[in-house]
Parts: C-alpha cells; sequence; structure tokens
C-alpha cells in the first residue's frame, strides 16, 4: 500500500525538479536576465513577423520561422520534427501568438 503512494509522489517531485522542462525556468525561481533575453528575443521574431512566420509554418519552412527558431536556440536536428508540429497546431498559433514563443522557447536549449 505504502508503494502506491511513493511512485505518484516520486514522479510528482521529478517534475518539479529543476531542468525537468528543457527549455523553460521552474516558476519558483526568478527570471535571470539571460532568460528575459531570450523571451524577448522570441517574441520580437515571433511576433515582429507574426504573419511571415505563419506563412512559413504553412509551408513547412522559411527564413521567418528560421529566425524565431534560431531566437529560441532550437537545435538544428530537432527543426525538422518541430515544423510538422507546428504545422499541425497551426490553428492555435494563428489565434494566440504567445502559445507559439511558448513552444520555440520549450523546444529551444
Amino acid at each position: 500500500m505504502r508503494a502506491m503512494f511513493s511512485l505518484p509522489l516520486l514522479v510528482l517531485l521529478a517534475a518539479c525538479a529543476p531542468g525537468a522542462l528543457p527549455g523553460l525556468r521552474p516558476t519558483l525561481l526568478p527570471a535571470t536576465a539571460q532568460d528575459n533575453a531570450r523571451r524577448g528575443a522570441v517574441e520580437l521574431a515571433v511576433k515582429g513577423n507574426f504573419g511571415a512566420v505563419l506563412n512559413d509554418i504553412e509551408a513547412g519552412g522559411g527564413p521567418a520561422l528560421e529566425r524565431a527558431f534560431d531566437a529560441a536556440a532550437v537545435p538544428l536536428s530537432d527543426r525538422p520534427a518541430r515544423r510538422l508540429q507546428l504545422g499541425g497546431d497551426l490553428g492555435l498559433y494563428e489565434t494566440n501568438p504567445g502559445a507559439l514563443v511558448t513552444s520555440l522557447l520549450l523546444w529551444g536549449g
């Protein structure tokens, strides 16, 4: 019986551990200047060229999307799969640029 409670507790604790969500900082720690700079760069890349980024997602890639990937530090090897994911969720991103920024930050380093 004790083991039934221990496993879920360990899973929850692991999810709260620093580094459990690469690309996003734990919410209890203050943002560093580096975190803020990276978020700002990704927001500028996405929101400053939102139409072009959406067109690139729909086309399967392009320069505006690559600039957003670069700002978020998304690894080159991950980008083909991320382009497919973005295309599949295009309806969400068309109405919510913040969701796109968050996804890119999560996927980036």
